[in-house]
Protein backbone atom coordinates (compact mmCIF):
# COMPACT_ATOMS: atom_id res chain seq x y z
CA UNK A 1 0.00 0.00 0.00
CA UNK A 2 1.15 3.64 -0.87
CA UNK A 3 1.43 6.13 1.16
CA UNK A 4 -0.54 8.17 -0.64
CA UNK A 5 -3.49 5.27 -0.25
CA UNK A 6 -3.03 5.03 2.86
CA UNK A 7 -3.41 9.19 3.77
CA UNK A 8 -6.32 8.83 1.71
CA UNK A 9 -7.65 5.90 4.14
CA UNK A 10 -7.06 8.34 7.49
CA UNK A 11 -8.52 11.77 5.51
CA UNK A 12 -12.06 10.02 3.12
CA UNK A 13 -12.03 6.50 3.81
CA UNK A 14 -14.63 5.77 1.12
CA UNK A 15 -12.71 7.43 -1.54
CA UNK A 16 -9.53 4.84 -0.76
CA UNK A 17 -11.84 2.30 -1.62
CA UNK A 18 -13.53 3.36 -4.64
CA UNK A 19 -11.56 0.72 -7.18
CA UNK A 20 -12.87 -2.31 -4.94
CA UNK A 21 -16.54 -2.57 -6.09
CA UNK A 22 -20.22 -1.17 -4.99
CA UNK A 23 -20.51 -2.98 -1.95
CA UNK A 24 -17.25 -2.29 -0.53
CA UNK A 25 -17.70 1.20 -1.30
CA UNK A 26 -20.77 1.11 0.63
CA UNK A 27 -19.70 -0.59 3.97
CA UNK A 28 -17.18 1.72 4.52
CA UNK A 29 -19.55 4.70 3.80
CA UNK A 30 -21.66 2.89 6.63
CA UNK A 31 -18.98 2.82 8.95
CA UNK A 32 -17.96 6.37 7.81
CA UNK A 33 -21.27 7.07 8.41
CA UNK A 34 -21.16 5.32 11.97
CA UNK A 35 -17.94 7.25 13.21
CA UNK A 36 -14.75 8.00 11.14
CA UNK A 37 -12.34 5.55 13.05
CA UNK A 38 -14.36 2.06 11.87
CA UNK A 39 -14.91 3.82 8.20
CA UNK A 40 -10.97 4.59 8.54
CA UNK A 41 -9.82 0.98 9.75
CA UNK A 42 -12.09 -0.83 7.37
CA UNK A 43 -10.36 0.83 4.46
CA UNK A 44 -6.96 0.71 5.68
CA UNK A 45 -7.78 -3.15 6.17
CA UNK A 46 -9.46 -3.57 2.82
CA UNK A 47 -6.34 -1.77 1.18
CA UNK A 48 -3.94 -3.63 3.15
CA UNK A 49 -5.51 -7.05 2.01
CA UNK A 50 -5.79 -5.99 -1.26
CA UNK A 51 -2.10 -5.61 -1.74
CA UNK A 52 -0.92 -8.66 0.41
CA UNK A 53 0.82 -10.78 -1.57
CA UNK A 54 0.62 -14.78 -0.51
Amino acid sequence: MSLGRALLCIIFPPLAVLDRGCGTILIVIALTAAGWVPGAVAALFLNYQANRRY
